[in-house]
C-alpha cells in the first residue's frame, strides 16, 4: 500500500534542525517529502541544505507555503510568534522544547539576576496562553518536540502503569552535564532560564506525563498543583575552583537546579538539573509506585561498553553525548536517537498528523511543564517558598 504523503518544513539551521532532519530520514509509516529549510543565517542555511540535498527557502512565508507541518527549530525566544504565524496558516507546528517563556525582551537593562520571578510568570503564562488560543483557532495542532516522552523505556513504564494500575508515589528524575555547545546558552535573554529551563524540562515534562497516564488509568486528571524550587549559580560562585572540565561564563543564569512538585492527587515528585556533571549527559529517572518500581536510564546506560586505551583510535568515532574522553571505559552509545526518544518522537507525530489523532506530547503537556518552571522560578526567588502552579 502507498504511503500518504506529507510535506515537511524546517525552521532554522543549527543543532535541533540537524536532530530532527535526522529523525525524518527515519519515518516509516509515512512519505514524508522534506520541502525546504530558512534560516535568517543564510550562509548556514545555504551550508544545511547543500549537505542534505533540499530547497532554500527565503523567508518564513515562503517556508509556510510549502509544507504541512512546519517544525521550529529556533531558539525559544521566537517560538511564539512563529508559532501562531504557523497556525494561523493552519499548519501543523512541532515546536522543540522549550515550548516558550519570558526572555525579558523590550525591557532595558534587563538581568535574569535580578528581574522580578512574578512578572516573569505572568509573562510566560501570556505567551502560553497566546499559543493555545492560535492552536485552538487553527486546524492545525501543536506536537511538542519532548523527546523524553517518547524515549523506550519511558514509553515502557506506561505501559506498566496501564496494565499493572498502579500508582505513582514519588517520582525522580534528573538531566544534568557539563555545559550547553550552544553559544546562546547563558544568557536569559536568549534561554529563558538556566538548568531547570534548559535541563529539568526534560524529566519533568517526562514526570507531568506519566501522572497524567495514571490519571487516564483512573478516567481522572492528575496535574501538578505547586513547587518548591531552589536554583544556584555555582561556577559563577566566588569560590568557585576552575579546572578548565567544566562550561563556565554563564551571563545571568543558574547552573543548579532543584523542584519539589506536589500533584493533584498528593503524591509528589522530584526534579535536579545542573551543569556541572563531567562524563557525558546523565538522563535518569525512577518511579516508585504502589505496586512496582522502575529504573530508567536513558543515558548512561550499559546496553553498550567500550573500552578504548588510545584515545586516536576512536576519533572519527561517536561515543556518547556530551563525553569528555574517549579514553578508557566509556558507555557508548549503539543508537543514541533511539534511545532517546527522538525517532520515535517523530514516526508518532506524523502518524499524528495523517491520522488526526492526538499526540502523547501534546499542548497542554507543554504548558503544565512552563507553567511548573516559571513557578520553581518565582519560589527560587523567596528561597523555596511553596507557589501553587497556575494551570491554564
Amino acid at each position: 500500500m502507498e504511503k500518504k504523503k506529507i510535506r515537511a518544513g524546517l525552521l532554522g539551521s543549527g543543532f535541533s534542525a540537524s536532530f530532527h532532519y535526522d529523525a525524518l530520514c527515519r519515518v516509516y509509516g509515512a512519505n514524508v517529502e522534506v520541502c525546504g529549510v530558512y534560516s535568517p543565517n543564510v550562509d548556514r542555511c545555504r551550508e544545511f541544505a547543500l549537505k542534505r540535498n533540499i530547497p532554500v527557502r527565503t523567508s518564513v512565508d515562503e517556508l509556510l507555503d510549502c509544507c504541512d507541518v512546519v517544525h521550529l527549530c529556533t531558539p525559544p525566544a521566537s517560538h511564539e510568534d512563529l508559532a501562531v504565524k504557523a497556525l494561523n496558516r493552519d499548519k501543523h507546528v512541532i515546536i522543540e522544547k522549550p515550548f516558550t517563556g519570558y526572555f525579558g525582551r523590550g525591557v532595558s537593562d534587563f538581568s535574569g539576576d535580578s528581574f522580578d520571578r512574578k512578572v516573569g510568570m505572568d509573562e510566560a503564562l501570556g505567551s502560553i496562553k497566546r499559543i493555545l488560543q492560535a492552536e485552538k483557532e487553527s486546524s492545525g495542532t501543536i506536537f511538542y518536540a519532548e523527546n523524553w516522552v517518547y524515549a523506550p523505556a519511558v514509553q515502557k513504564e506506561r505501559e506498566v502503569i496501564e496494565k499493572t494500575k498502579g500508582q505513582i508515589l514519588r517520582i525522580l528524575g534528573e538531566e544534568s552535564h557539563s555545559g550547553s555547545h550552544s553559544p546562546y546558552y547563558g544568557d536569559w535573554t536568549f534561554s529563558g532560564g538556566g538548568s531547570i529551563m534548559g535541563k529539568s524540562v526534560h524529566p519533568l515534562t517526562a514526570a507531568l506525563y506519566l501522572k497524567s497516564v495514571e490519571g487516564r488509568v483512573r478516567n481522572s486528571e492528575i496535574r501538578p498543583v505547586s513547587v518548591t524550587a531552589r536554583t544556584h549559580s555555582l561556577t559563577r560562585n566566588k569560590n568557585y575552583q576552575d579546572d578548565g572540565f567544566l562550561r563556565t561564563g554563564y551571563k545571568d543564569i543558574e547552573d543548579y537546579g532543584a523542584l519539589h512538585i506536589t500533584f493533584s492527587d498528593g503524591t509528589v515528585g522530584d526534579i535536579f538539573a545542573s551543569e556541572v556533571v563531567m562524563g557525558g549527559v546523565y538522563n535518569h529517572m525512577e518511579v516508585y509506585a504502589s505496586n512496582h518500581r522502575t529504573v530508567i536510564n536513558i543515558n548512561p546506560n550499559t546496553a553498550l561498553q567500550t573500552y578504548n586505551p588510545q584515545k586516536e583510535q576512536f576519533d572519527d568515532l561517536y561515543v556518547v553525548e556530551k563525553i569528555g574522553t574517549k579514553e578508557g571505559w566509556a558507555f557508548t552509545s549503539p543508537d543514541e536517537d533511539w534511545f532517546t526518544g527522538y525517532q520515535n518522537e517523530m514516526e508518532s507525530f506524523y502518524s499524528n498528523a495523517l491520522s488526526g489523532t492526538a499526540p502523547e506530547s501534546d499542548s497542554r503537556l507543554a504548558a503544565d511543564t512552563i507553567s511548573t518552571v516559571y513557578a520553581a522560578y518565582l519560589s527560587a526567588s523567596q528561597k523555596g517558598v511553596e507557589v501553587s502552579i497556575p494551570l491554564l
